[in-house]
């Protein structure tokens, strides 16, 4: 196989740290599929065959999974020292890919969502500076941290780089595309690793994020189930979804995240955090957040999730589940500070689908690619059932192999950080969450009532417009994905 045909170089850079080279900060990487020829895709194809026939990789009994995506946003690029790195979305398919994974789910590649679906959250003036706002080659804020940006645009931490409201468009695509999948009831389980993005606010970006997708998701979501449960296993509290979402009884946000609020974004989410104040406001009590302190463990973590999930689970009865799959949180991040590994993170996504409620499962943070690639691999193999079938040695044939340094999904503390972090998470403090969050379940009336004054816009119409002028686009694709059930893949069969 002649690897070298997979080789790509990145998108120009929009921004450069001082005195450095471009080619010394950004290495080439070795994109899969991308220029390859039809021989060399068909190699890989057969070899994502034959692993999926290996591990008896097959389609779920009793449920449908599907994996929404669009494969340009990976092309686009933050900046040099920007923690932001599309790239993961790439590593993270390729190594779904080289499992055989796509033949148990429903594969959709979406399309970028309208301006009026942007819209049905987004204030319009915002949405019309980031559809026209020119790149910069360098943040505002690099020589002048004082300097002033407007609507938070333009400065280190959500820079104005090149394709931006593409980049922006196609997120919340395939988080919408997965929203109406689950609302048709064509997907049980729907997984949209680009999305995710819970800072944004209506009239605001934040924290690396510009569209909050989650929101217009959720909104599509509503429309459907009359309450939505928004689960947040991202190392940084979820604030663009809690705030929201914050005077309604339909939605609950449950956030787990660090909180340091003088140090470490976006120093809000404390324990007593719990929605307005006004027992009058129907939001009260629906906001519930989970403050933890570095190097929390796996058995922490999970017990913990467990616990407070379980029981608002029992008292809320949630009828959709939207969870934000941030890998910060995993040990060895380069923003994060837990000692997470895979195997705590995806016990979370695995007890929520027991539940079996409907589901969204986004990405998030995650900046260092590998261990985000990691992470939601496993986490899609849950999906379909098949994590206890896979080899936790990744295939030799995945693409760019060595990047992942260790061979495994699987590395252990030590491989990953050497040492692990100090766990300053008391189980007396974490008693106490659980105690304090119990008591206010106390006050949530259960399966509240799904009336609401305002309801989410009906986009469908703006839908129907933009498919019909793709689906004589996707005909060849359909005739593909004919011949491969003609072929059987991913059917149970029987001896």
């Amino acid at each position: 196989m002649n690897i070298d045909a997979y080789r790509y170089k990145p998108p120009k850079p929009n921004y450069l740290p001082h005195n450095v080279e471009v080619d010394e900060v950004v290495p080439d990487y070795i994109i899969p599929m991308a220029n390859a020829d039809d021989r060399e895709n068909a190699v890989f194809y057969n070899k994502m065959k034959r692993t999926a026939q290996e591990f008896g990789i097959t389609r779920p009994k009793g449920y449908t999974v599907s994996y929404h995506a669009n494969p340009e946003m990976e092309k686009h690029h933050f900046g040099q020292t920007h923690p932001m790195k599309p790239w993961r979305l790439t590593l993270t398919k390729s190594l779904v890919s080289a499992y055989g994974m796509p033949f148990a789910m429903d594969n959709y590649n979406t399309r970028a969502a309208t301006y009026e679906e942007l819209n049905s959250f987004h204030a319009s003036d915002y949405l019309d500076y980031l559809a026209s706002a020119p790149a910069e080659d360098m943040p505002r804020d690099i020589d002048n941290p004082d300097k002033e940006v407007r609507f938070n645009l333009g400065g280190s931490d959500c820079p104005l780089f090149h394709g931006l409201y593409d980049y922006c468009s196609m997120s919340a695509g395939g988080s919408l595309d997965a929203a109406r999948k689950i609302c048709n009831k064509q997907s049980d389980i729907a997984i949209a690793w680009g999305g995710g993005l819970h800072h944004a606010k209506r009239s605001e970006a934040s924290g690396f994020c510009y569209i909050n997708d989650i929101v217009v998701a959720v909104l599509q979501l509503l429309r459907c189930f009359p309450r939505v449960l928004y689960i947040d296993i991202d190392v940084h509290h979820g604030d663009g979804v809690e705030e929201a979402f914050f005077s309604t009884d339909r939605v609950m946000t449950v956030s787990f995240h660090k909180y340091a609020p003088e140090i470490f974004f976006p120093g809000t989410g404390g324990l007593d955090d719990n929605g307005p104040k006004s027992e009058h406001n129907p939001g009260a009590h629906h906001a519930i957040n989970v403050p933890l302190n570095d190097g929390i463990t796996d058995e922490q973590y999970e017990h913990l999730f467990q616990t407070i999930i379980g029981k608002i689970n029992e008292v809320f009865r949630p009828s959709a589940i939207a969870l934000q799959c941030g890998a910060d949180s995993l040990a060895g991040d380069r923003l994060g500070r837990f000692n997470l590994q895979v195997q705590g993170h995806a016990a979370c996504v695995e007890f929520c689908k027991r539940l079996n409620i409907p589901m969204i499962m986004f990405g998030g943070g995650g900046y260092t690619p590998r261990n985000v690639a990691r992470a939601w691999a496993f986490e899609t193999s849950i999906a379909i059932d098949a994590h206890k079938k896979i080899d936790p040695i990744i295939p030799q044939h995945t693409p760019w192999r060595e990047r992942f340094i260790h061979d495994t999904l699987f590395p252990t503390l030590e491989q990953i950080l050497g040492e692990p972090r100090a766990n300053r998470n008391t189980q007396k403090r974490l008693q106490e969450i659980v105690q304090h969050v119990h008591e206010q379940l106390r006050f949530v009336t259960h399966a509240p009532s799904v009336q609401s004054k305002i309801i989410p816009p009906d986009l469908a119409g703006i839908r129907d417009d933009v498919e019909d002028r793709l689906r004589e686009e996707n005909a060849e694709k359909d005739e593909e994905l004919r011949k491969m059930r003609e072929e059987g893949l991913g059917t149970p069969m029987e001896f």
